[in-house]
């Protein structure tokens, strides 16, 4: 009978995945068709601004302003202070405006140049995805598997900020998307971390049937279960992070973390780097672990507030008993009344809550 029922929850959460992941196919599906042809005709005009910007200021050199373009963009996407390697580019493009500008000042008298504003608009393209690579342009983020990225961080709530839709009938749908995908999202989140807290209790009461360990099978499970965690969801990722995308150990640790606690501050986004090249499995791979890794965090949460509700009860029924005992002494109420509350108290107010006792994840009874 408990086996039964835990097979038939083991195959309704295989349901609900399989539901949740089409669910996000289909909104990617969705985000390409309606912001496919937006990204396209913004990379249109950012070639045009490109060769219009170079032909309409001949003393400028393509590479020189190619490298401009890049470092303004970098500049203005992190927080870093800029390298004297880039420095040395602007020092290098501004002597070529500056050029440029003297003979419009001898030949033309003053015409203001226009290059300011065609930089802005192209570094706007460029904070888009859209990059420029040699005489033509890169797109990629509004593909499938980047539209599937997107789905994955609205409706988890992440929202990195660093991809959002452009056209009003694609916001439209964000939202009516996100308004059904968040409740779905969560229920999955809480059924996922129900199957592993009663995997650890499981394979607890399995180290207490063969050795016997009565009150240390609980702990070491315990212990297993955030270790292992720590390590595929925290410790291990950052190594693949720093492979793919250029980061350090910290910084992917600290990727690792404001993603899936879902603060996603968007000053760290992965397959952002158009210097790199992303195998097609990348983003997939960094779907699951956000999911399977937001439900181990969540339920790494719980925990700590068991433990401090714990505490928080414990304290209080320690306050009650100090003013039972000094009703006592000073013969206020009866000795045999008194102490049957204290012992009331003792047995069920400082009684240590367990994980199955989580508001999000409380494990059947027969895993109890």
């Amino acid at each position: 009978m408990v086996a039964a029922r835990r097979r038939r929850r083991r195959w309704g959460v295989l349901m609900l995945l399989a539901a949740y992941v089409g669910y996000l196919g289909l909104g990617a599906a969705v985000l390409q068709a309606l912001e496919r042809p937006a990204e396209v005709q913004a990379a249109q005009n950012l070639l045009r601004e490109h060769w219009e910007l170079l032909a309409n200021n001949t003393c400028l050199q393509g590479p020189a302003l190619q490298r401009l373009i890049e470092v303004m963009h970098k500049s203005s996407s992190t927080k870093r202070e800029t390298t004297e390697s880039e420095v040395v580019v602007i020092w290098d493009f501004t002597s070529q405006k500056w050029k440029c500008q003297s003979r419009e000042l001898a030949l033309k008298g003053f015409v203001r140049s226009h290059v300011i504003v065609s930089l802005q608009g192209i570094i706007q393209a460029y904070k888009s995805g859209i990059t420029l690579q040699g005489n033509t342009t890169s797109l990629g983020r509004w593909d499938y598997s980047g539209s599937f990225f997107f789905s994955i961080s609205a409706i988890t709530t992440i929202g990195y900020g660093n991809l959002s839709p452009s056209t009003a009938v694609g916001r439209i749908f964000c939202i009516v998307f996100a308004l059904f995908g968040i409740p779905l999202n969560l229920v999955l989140l809480n059924e996922i971390g129900h199957l592993m807290l009663l995997g650890v209790q499981h394979c607890a009461r399995r180290l207490e049937d063969v050795f016997h360990w009565q009150n240390k099978a609980s702990f070491l499970m315990k212990t297993c279960a955030l270790v292992t965690g720590l390590l595929l969801f925290l410790l291990l990722p950052p190594l693949l992070f720093s492979d793919k995308e250029g980061w350090s150990y910290e910084e992917g640790f600290y990727y690792s973390f404001i993603t899936l606690s879902t603060i996603g501050f968007g000053d760290y986004v992965i397959g952002m780097n158009p210097d790199r090249i992303y195998p097609s499995w990348y983003k997939n791979v960094i779907s699951l672990w956000i999911l399977f890794g937001m439900a181990w965090l969540a339920l790494v949460i719980k925990f700590c507030i068991n433990i401090l509700e714990s505490s928080s009860d414990f304290c209080q029924c320690n306050k009650r008993n100090m003013e039972m005992a000094e009703d006592l002494m000073d013969g206020n109420k009866n000795s045999m009344t008194g102490l049957q509350n204290v012992e009331i108290c003792s047995d069920k107010d400082t009684k240590m809550k367990g994980p199955v006792e989580s508001h999000s994840y409380r494990a059947p009874m027969e895993a109890l």
